[in-house]
């Protein structure tokens, strides 16, 4: 192996620290956007009756996945050209429940001022020839450096559980076959993502019939589910004493009318 003089090593020393903070530039764009999803996924949890995010992954492809990409694509070997041709370096998969849930989730991290849509593919409305469904996005995300500010691209893939376990298993069949995958193998897989997609469809329509019961409202504004609560530094007593508390606020007095403080307003 020929040494390397002084000048290549110097070059190798500076592309290596280029790539590191290029690489670290997607891992925050990565934490900003799980910190955005994973704060929806506790506002739901802790005070809505329903969370439509099943499961959240993320990942960030290697240096070697991305040269190889580079090269299949014909995108040049330079930082900047990467940047702006390769848009799934940093990657977030989302699993939801119901197809309705696929977009509402999607409206509501596209709706957020900081994050910048990009691109939109719909595969669950058109899904592709194989049967793949999915919903994807690409974002771009600020990412505040010491020295500058950055947007980053994101791919989020958005789906739901079953979508979700047919698009592992063809993956899983592709990478064994080496992309060979028998005729016969294919068309089981065409069918079974018909099958999903019937699953998908039973699935929510049972339920929005649970949904449309109904719930009373006297009975979730009287009761409170303190475990939702369990992590912050409150005791039950405290927590009851607030609902006894806003009972009382919000009774009538003899008269019928509101009660109010001294100062005017309602207590």
């Amino acid at each position: 192996m020929t040494e390397l003089g002084a000048d290549e090593r110097s070059a190798l020393r500076e592309l290596r620290t280029e790539l590191t903070r290029f690489m670290m530039l997607y891992k925050f764009a990565t934490d900003e956007m799980m910190t955005k999803i994973n704060i929806l996924k506790e506002d739901f949890s802790s005070i809505h009756d329903y969370n439509p995010i099943e499961h959240v992954k993320s990942r960030l492809k290697s240096p070697e996945g991305i040269l190889k990409k580079a090269l299949r694509t014909g995108c040049p070997l330079a930082l900047d050209e990467i940047r702006d041709h390769i848009q799934d370096i940093a990657g977030i998969r989302i699993t939801c429940s119901f197809i309705s849930d696929t977009y509402r989730v999607c409206d509501m991290l596209t709706c957020q001022q900081d994050v910048t849509v990009l691109k939109v593919k719909d595969y669950i409305a058109s899904p592709k020839p194989n049967g793949y469904r999915s919903l994807h996005l690409v974002v771009a995300v600020p990412v505040f450096m010491s020295d500058r500010v950055q947007p980053v691209t994101v791919e989020i893939q958005i789906r739901t559980i079953a979508m979700d376990f047919w698009a592992s298993l063809e993956h899983k069949i592709y990478y064994k076959y080496g992309g060979g995958v028998p005729a016969a193998l294919l068309v089981d897989l065409r069918q079974a993502t018909v099958v999903a997609g019937h699953l998908d469809v039973e699935m929510e329509r049972l339920h929005e019939q649970v949904v449309a019961l109904g719930i009373d409202p006297d009975a979730v504004d009287d009761h409170v589910n303190l475990d939702l609560l369990s992590q912050l530094p409150m005791s039950s007593e405290v927590l009851e004493a607030f609902v006894r508390g806003r009972a009382d606020t919000h009774a009538p007095d003899e008269s019928g009318r509101l009660r109010f403080g001294g100062d005017g307003h309602r207590q």
